[in-house]
């Protein structure tokens, strides 16, 4: 402002007219894909984000009304608008002073009295989890109100106000507000058609669902890459293309060579479920490979497992080919549903109800899809069914999402994801409390 204030020249005005055109086009940008470029912020995140042409602005700009034009640029979807609605609340929380002082105790059991459970019994109040009262002790009330606010946050519902329910009812709300612009930059990352029906993952809340015409129609839990380096689950978008009833299971490389060869190494029958091959897919004898002469860079074999209840794939995967050699599947490890946290694959996404997702996959092409996948199940063999229409596939991390009734939940961060995305945001100039579009 300060450079058209004080142009004096015709150069002036030109070069104040290309400074507005270059915040233009930055707020533009910035507004409908993003402030970060998310490959920069953390090499596990892999997303496309679908970039306008810059030129494509300016002429839609002038030949608009500059503000329906403005605010279509943001994102579209009910989840952006529900989000901002979000963000506008916890703003004015924190101009109330948030949600009071934390409760001072590391956990609280049902029964407990005193001061600790009136803290707990008024953090939740603040919350909106629990009308006003004054009663001193964990009664069936507030059990009520402390398992509402777990199911929001992704915990058992025991009603039992345990060190993790407890960490996260003492959670600020100015880390609540950071959860709900993060996710809000990462809505813009992924603004783009996402298909009448499409397949959503979602890292942190454990969760996979379809999608149709905006309508979780089908949900179950999921299983995803353990917080380790090497196990990440990557957020990308691909298409699913086909399913795979009784898969095998080709034994990744890094698998192979990382913890296999070296159980071999020590026992030659080590993982004798998993069949030993050369490169031409032929069964190789244990007995006939001195395993010991190999290291991870030479050795020359691969692994693979027969179809079965016991393949590490379950009895069914679902497939959307990408360089990542990322899917869906099933898993024998069924205990691991159970758990709060569900960080524990190599990458790939377990689902808890594999076989329904599959049914809910081929309804639209069979008229008794049940019937048809049984079919297939009992034959024992590897078979590929492929989907007459492909379904998109959205991985995606969101911290901070709302329900279809408008109510927002939180999970942890448990890459960390989140927290690299907010200090980028910080330093791009992004303040808790500040106007963000």
């Amino acid at each position: 402002m300060e450079k058209l204030k004080n142009a004096q020249t015709p150069r002036d005005r030109g070069l104040a007219e290309v400074e507005m055109t270059r915040v233009f086009l930055q707020y533009a940008r910035d507004l409908q894909t993003g402030v970060l470029v998310p490959s920069r912020i953390d090499p596990s995140i892999v997303r496309e984000v679908p970039y306008r042409d810059r030129q494509t602005y300016i002429t839609d700009f002038i030949s608009s009304d500059p503000t329906p034009f403005l605010r279509n640029l943001r994102p579209r979807t009910m989840e952006y608008n529900a989000l901002m609605r979000e963000k506008l609340r916890m703003e004015h929380l924190l101009t109330q002073g948030g949600w009071g002082p934390a409760v001072p105790a590391s956990s609280l059991k049902p029964g407990a009295q005193g001061t600790q459970v009136v803290a707990l019994r008024n953090r939740l109040m603040s919350m909106g989890y629990l009308k006003r009262s004054n009663v001193m002790t964990y009664d069936a009330t507030l059990q009520e109100a402390v398992r509402s606010f777990q199911k929001d946050h992704g915990l058992n519902e025991d009603g039992v106000a345990g060190s993790g329910t407890m960490a996260e009812i003492n959670k600020s709300v100015e880390t609540r507000l950071q959860s709900v612009i993060v996710a809000m930059e990462r809505e813009r990352w992924l603004n783009k058609e996402r298909g009448a029906r499409h397949v959503l993952v979602n890292i942190p809340a454990f969760t996979a669902s379809v999608v149709d015409n905006g309508q979780v129609t089908f949900e179950t839990r999921s299983v995803v890459g353990a917080n380790q380096s090497d196990r990440l689950t990557p957020e990308f978008s691909d298409v699913m293309e086909y399913i795979v009833i009784n898969p095998t299971w080709t034994v990744p490389r890094s698998i192979v060579t990382k913890e296999y060869l070296p159980s071999m190494q020590r026992n030659p029958n080590a993982a004798g479920h998993i069949d030993l091959i050369d490169n031409r897919g032929r069964i190789i004898s244990r007995g006939s490979v001195n395993f010991s002469r190999y290291t991870a860079r030479t050795f020359p074999y691969g692994m693979r497992q027969k179809p079965g209840r016991t393949n590490a794939l379950g009895l069914v995967k679902f497939i959307f080919p990408n360089k990542y050699n990322i899917y869906l599947h099933d898993t024998p490890s069924k205990s691991l549903f159970d758990r709060d946290v569900r960080a524990f694959s190599h990458g790939c996404v377990r689902l808890a109800d594999p076989f329904d997702f599959a049914y809910t996959l081929l309804a639209p092409q069979a008229a008794d899809p049940v019937a048809y996948f049984k079919r297939q199940l009992a034959t024992g063999r590897e078979t590929f069914v492929h989907l007459d229409t492909e379904v998109p596939v959205h991985i995606i991390y969101r911290t901070a999402f709302t329900t279809p009734r408008g109510h927002t939940q939180y999970r942890a961060d448990i890459y960390g994801r989140d927290g690299r995305i907010w200090d980028a945001l910080s330093k791009a100039g992004v303040a808790l409390g500040a106007v963000q579009g």
